[in-house]
């Protein structure tokens, strides 16, 4: 029966009630066809699907934050229990339970070499069902973890059966069909540019790993070199003392830089689960060892403290990440902070020109907490970006649908859409569409650290950069940077076109409509990977603006001549505009003046003392007449 009355009112509480209780996705659907059933009017109708459709958006970002926030839990709880356990086997079987939480995979499972057999063999596993699969001994080089241990990279498969790359075996196949396994991803446990293990994931079903998951892996891939690494220097140092009772003095000290070392590593845990960033840890590595330390990012721009120039230490950080270890350069000490083979960043250490092997393995395992503070930090800005990106999007998208909505939900996020926020439209200069999720990441890791968001919106990356006080409010200036810093970046040139200021969401989108145009114009000027604003355009400026600022352009172009004839009364301005006029005929223009042509040849050449020689260029004459004419219309 239709009710002419109804209200959507309850239907919205009972999505709301949906959205607390952390309903299924199916349970949303239900609210809407209860109030068909009901026989509610077509407008209720409407509003409860819009609020429905709304509801489910909000689900699917709260899933997406839990499953983030478990996997930072879990890294989290990975630090602890190697902060915890002095036991390898405790420690490595923690490790590999991680990564299988981590990747959300059916079994993980580490490997390591067997000097004696000449093999490799199955140190542990987590989540096998097969005996055979457990029990399993590779050959060195055989299937895809002897492709791992001879790349020194990692290397993932979809399906381990059709995946011609590596030397498939009799054994390796039979205990991998056993076991069900089809997706796997390895990556080296790698010590001093030493492969010494390999730890692997690997499904039941045909799956692709992320690069996400690829550097986590590596990150755990890590944790379990420097537990092996650890385990061997105590083991190392009870035979030194059983073997050797004359050089006891000796012992006891490396026993006491190792349980050293080993405090070092459970205070930077420490630092790490209570949240500390980088500065913190950066402070108390340089604590313990009495130096300076330096933390650069991956472009070379200084994270705390102090440095030489980055392009001074690039030879040293290219050896670092060669090596897999720090390395000297002249009195410092430097180590590539690395996940995987993605470099994260650079330590710097001054002020300690010699280091013993323990202090050089503290400084090493600094590296390793930075990188872990470095991954959380960039995972969590790429979480906040993806939120902050869907209100871009629908602020450009439709900005006169919600405006107070639009505003009090960027509040919400940390983006005050009513202060003044600049406008950058940037597209790969060669305009391929491949390059684009490449300028995805270069713009959010340029905005990496500030307010700013970025999304990929109609064939290009928007970026809002909020004005910050005191800070630059030109385009020009910044449409320029962007474009520099985002071709570093990417690794292409970049093409950036500005918007003027706008605060409010009406006023954001123009400022990205004329953006937009700028770019397209750069394009046709042949000026693809540059970076500017309308006004910076000149008369083309005036045309792409929404603003038409005819006054700023008619001054910037006359301004010198207008200057003259008031402090002179002379009338260079009316002498050029009857030289155009007249179709550069000085005979005409003199005609026109009712002057000598000697006059009107002094006057043009006061004209190109003041404007230059290239004032009568096509393309600056073209922009002197436009001026000229407007001025006109303007005084008419």
């Amino acid at each position: 029966m239709n009710h002419p009355h109804e209200s959507a009112a309850p239907a919205l509480r009972r999505l709301l009630d949906l959205l607390a209780s952390g309903a299924a996705t199916e349970d949303f659907a239900d609210v809407l066809a209860d109030a068909r059933r009901r026989g509610a009017p077509a407008a209720v109708l409407t509003e409860i699907d819009d609020a429905t459709w709304q509801a489910l958006r909000v689900h699917r970002t709260l899933r997406q934050h839990r499953r983030r926030e478990a996997e930072l839990t879990a890294l989290f709880d990975t630090a602890g229990d190697l902060a915890a356990s002095r036991d390898l086997d405790t420690v490595l079987q923690a490790i590999v339970r991680r990564a299988r939480m981590l990747l959300g995979t059916d079994t993980a499972y580490l490997t390591l070499p067997d000097a004696a057999a000449g093999d490799t063999y199955m140190r542990v596993t987590d989540g096998s069902v097969s005996v055979l699969f457990q029990t399993l001994r590779l050959s060195l080089g055989d299937g895809l973890g002897g492709l791992v241990a001879q790349a020194a990279r990692p290397y993932a498969t979809p399906d381990y059966r059709t995946d011609e790359r590596f030397h498939h075996t009799g054994t390796i196949d039979a205990g991998v069909l056993d076991e069900g396994l089809v997706a796997i991803i390895g990556v080296p446990l790698l010590l001093g540019g030493q492969v010494i293990g390999v730890l692997f994931a690997a499904d039941r079903t045909p799956r692709a790993f992320s690069p996400d998951e690829v550097a986590l892996l590596c990150s755990l891939a890590a944790h379990a070199a420097i537990a092996l690494d650890t385990a061997k220097s105590l083991a190392d140092t009870r035979a030194a003392l059983a073997e050797l009772n004359a050089a006891n003095e000796l012992v006891r000290a490396h026993s006491s830089a190792v349980q050293r070392a080993e405090q070092a590593h459970d205070r930077l845990t420490d630092l790490v689960l209570r949240g500390a960033e980088v500065p913190d840890v950066s402070a108390a590595v340089a604590a313990l060892l009495g130096g300076e330390i330096a933390v650069l990012d991956a472009e070379g721009e200084p994270l705390a403290g102090r440095s030489a120039p980055a392009a001074e230490l690039a030879e040293a950080v290219a050896a670092s990440r060669a090596e897999g270890r720090s390395v000297r350069h002249g009195e410092q000490w430097v180590c590539a902070v690395l996940a995987g083979h993605d470099a994260l960043g650079t330590l710097v250490l001054r002020g300690r020109p010699d280091l013993d092997d323990a202090d050089r393995r503290l400084f090493e395992r600094a590296s390793v907490v930075t990188a872990l503070l470095l991954l959380l930090r960039r995972s969590v800005a790429e979480t906040e970006n993806r939120v902050r990106g869907e209100l871009l999007t629908d602020l450009l998208t439709a900005p006169d649908r919600d405006p107070a909505g639009l505003t009090a939900r960027g509040r919400r996020l940390g983006v005050d859409l009513a202060r003044p926020h600049l406008v950058l439209v940037a597209e790969p200069a060669d305009g391929k569409a491949d390059d684009r999720g490449r300028l995805v990441g270069a713009a959010r890791r340029h905005l990496f650290g500030s307010r700013g968001v970025s999304a990929e919106h109609a064939e290009t990356v928007v970026l809002l950069v909020p004005v910050e006080s005191g800070g630059t409010d030109d385009p020009e200036e910044s449409a320029r940077q962007a474009a520099e810093r985002l071709a570093r970046l990417a690794g292409f040139p970049v093409t950036v076109g500005a918007g003027r200021p706008a605060a409010g969401p009406a006023a954001l989108a123009a400022s990205y409509g004329e953006g937009l145009r700028c770019v397209r114009a750069l394009r046709v000027l042949g000026r693809a990977g540059e970076g500017a604003s309308a006004r910076a355009l000149g008369f083309l400026g005036v045309l792409l603006g929404d603003g038409h600022d005819v006054d700023g352009f008619v001054g910037a172009t006359l301004g010198p001549l207008l200057a003259y004839d008031a402090r002179r009364g002379t009338e260079l301005v009316r002498t050029l505009r009857a030289y155009f006029d007249c179709g550069g005929s000085l005979t005409r223009a003199k005609d026109e003046l009712h002057v000598h042509v000697n006059t009107v040849v002094q006057r043009l050449d006061r004209v190109e003392a003041l404007l230059g020689r290239d004032w009568n260029q096509p393309e600056r004459s073209l922009e002197l007449q436009l001026a000229l004419r407007l001025q006109l219309l303007a005084d008419g």
